[in-house]
């Protein structure tokens, strides 16, 4: 298949909210290429710096081929997945990039993941609290790992882990591109996988597949032992929303429970998938 009868759609959202699930998931379809996050958006980003404004190759681009050079970073490094008819490409940044996915690819649909902040950062904090023999690239020094409060409020800085794709998932949610925007909540999706999945093919507008949510499997424990957090992209065998307690202090629950913007809908025109009532209409 060549690389323009694919097609693309994008994968994106918070962290611990369901994309290596997803992933999994849709990566059960043959027709599906799937994963966690991939290089491409980084990639990109890095090659519009060189031939950016006040760079040295900038003024031997025209816009053309600067839209073909971009491309061909996709085509590059999907080259060996000419068998699949459809690509996601999973990566935290498209959030960020919704003109830009846009332009190169017009009939493109972006997924974002989303889930109950505070539950975010209690699944980050679990995972760092299972590693106590790793000094975890999630924190730059001992001031930001110091306690529970200074890795919760580091991880929420708007160009840190979590609050960098929150900001950014925020930007495109009221953007002009929010049309081509799906929000998933990971809650309903663990939940309740049979009904979700079908209203994600319905976004993306594909053919049902028959999901087996008894057997899947995903893991990348090369890819977390970079990040000295192992576990981080283990998805267990079946699919289900498993209930505890949490392990923050109250105080910073609260904090994060209320940025769930997701669950107000005026003025955005995404789409959302959430497990608790909207409020508002578009």
């Amino acid at each position: 298949m060549s690389a323009l009868a694919q097609k693309y759609h994008f994968i994106t959202g918070l962290p611990r909210s369901g994309s290596t699930l997803l992933g999994a998931l849709l990566l059960q379809n043959p027709r599906f290429h799937a994963g966690m996050s991939s290089p491409v958006g980084v990639l990109v980003n890095n090659l519009i710096a060189q031939f950016g404004a006040g760079s040295e190759l900038g003024h031997m681009l025209d816009q053309v081929q600067r839209q073909r050079l971009v491309r061909g970073v996709f085509d590059a490094y999907y080259a060996d997945k000419a068998d699949k008819s459809v690509i996601f490409d999973t990566n935290r940044n498209w959030s960020a990039s919704m003109s830009l996915l846009a332009e190169q690819f017009p009939q493109a649909k972006v997924i974002a993941c989303v889930r109950n902040v505070a539950w975010v950062m209690d699944s980050l904090e679990r995972r760092y609290r299972a590693n106590p023999y790793e000094v975890t690239q999630l924190f730059g020094d001992g001031v930001e790992r110091n306690t529970v409060y200074s890795r919760v409020e580091t991880l929420g800085q708007r160009n840190r882990l979590v609050g960098y794709p929150w900001s950014a998932l925020k930007e495109a949610f009221y953007g002009e591109h929010a049309g081509r925007l799906l929000l998933v909540d990971y809650d309903l999706l663990a939940q309740a996988p049979h009904k979700v999945m079908p209203l994600i093919y319905s976004f993306i507008g594909e053919p049902v597949f028959e999901h087996d949510f008894e057997a899947v499997s995903y893991d990348a424990p090369s890819f977390d032992a970079a990040l000295g957090v192992h576990g981080m992209h283990e998805v267990r065998r079946k699919v289900e929303l498993q209930t505890r307690r949490t392990i923050l202090p109250p105080d910073l629950f609260a904090q994060f429970e209320k940025l769930a913007f997701w669950h107000n809908q005026d003025g955005s025109a995404a789409s959302v998938i959430t497990a608790r009532p909207i409020v508002g209409t578009q």
